[in-house]
């Protein structure tokens, strides 16, 4: 069994749930010298083949700590080391590809704000049951003005293609206009928003998403199992044409993205709007 920094795996007999830890309190942790693939994303890659492997469990739920699903950072670092740039490329294509590949059910219980990665990964899900008024937002190109709470989430200082799932599962789950409003202006959205639209199964107080994301559950177990797994691979076909389709192209615009905007490229970038920016 697998050690993790960032998050928890919990079993209760065949369900078994994938615990986000928040990540401000994990941030000395994680600068401590480690490789970047203590990062989450690649950790929820390890923990879903985890639990994809073990066949005493059934249904998967994701969910975070406390009353956040995930918010990251607000100033991030450039890339330029190779080993720790792999190590986040690679964490992530696992993440993003075992989403469109695993043929266990997995239900996202977003208990409050999920934003950048776990948002994506809420999208990813096969259910989704959220509190009402939980922000589900990718930050990528966010140029500063992605307020939450009445803070700011997303580096202020460069706004990047979303690499880590946004252009793969948005596209798939929300109508391409609103996808566009979503990633490109990286607009926020409510749960009960994305409950209209169809995106979210449910969008429900606070204190009424555990015993529906429970009842998902049990109603899943109640299906033979071998059916739900070939129905959810069949469904899941057209998911993982988009991966295929969508993700490197997409993770690799990204990492171009960081280096088109280092102080050296935006100096050689004036006469083509970098200077407006």
């Amino acid at each position: 069994m697998s050690e993790y920094l960032l998050v928890d795996i919990i079993r209760d007999g065949q369900i078994a749930t994938i615990e986000l830890k928040r990540l401000e309190r994990q941030l000395r942790e994680m600068m401590s010298g480690r490789p970047g693939g203590v990062q989450r994303a690649a950790e929820v890659g390890r923990a879903l083949n985890e639990l994809r492997n073990d066949n005493s469990v059934r249904v998967i739920i994701i969910t975070g700590k406390e009353d956040v699903f995930t918010i990251p950072p607000s100033s991030y670092g450039h890339h330029g080391n190779p080993g720790v740039d792999w190590d986040i490329m690679n964490g992530v294509t696992r993440a993003v590809e075992i989403m469109c590949t695993i043929e266990k059910p997995v239900i996202a219980k977003v208990n409050g704000h999920a934003v950048g990665f776990g948002a994506n990964l809420v999208l990813a899900c096969d259910f989704i049951v959220a509190r009402e008024d939980a922000i589900i937002a990718d930050h990528h190109m966010s140029a500063g003005e992605l307020m939450i709470d009445g803070e700011q989430k997303g580096s202020a200082d460069h706004c990047m293609v979303t690499g880590d799932g946004g252009a793969v599962f948005a596209p798939m789950k929300m109508p391409m206009n609103m996808a566009k409003e979503y990633l490109m202006l990286a607009r926020p959205f409510t749960a009960k928003e994305l409950a209209a639209m169809g995106v979210v199964n449910y969008a429900l107080a606070a204190d009424q998403i555990d015993a529906k994301t429970q009842e998902i559950a049990e109603r899943l177990l109640k299906r033979n199992p071998y059916a739900l797994a070939l129905t959810k691979r069949v469904l899941n076909k057209q998911l993982l044409a988009q991966f295929n389709m969508v993700h490197d192209a997409s993770l690799g615009y990204e990492f171009l993205n960081f280096y088109m905007q280092t102080p050296q490229a935006r100096e050689q970038g004036k006469g083509r709007g970098e200077e407006t920016l």
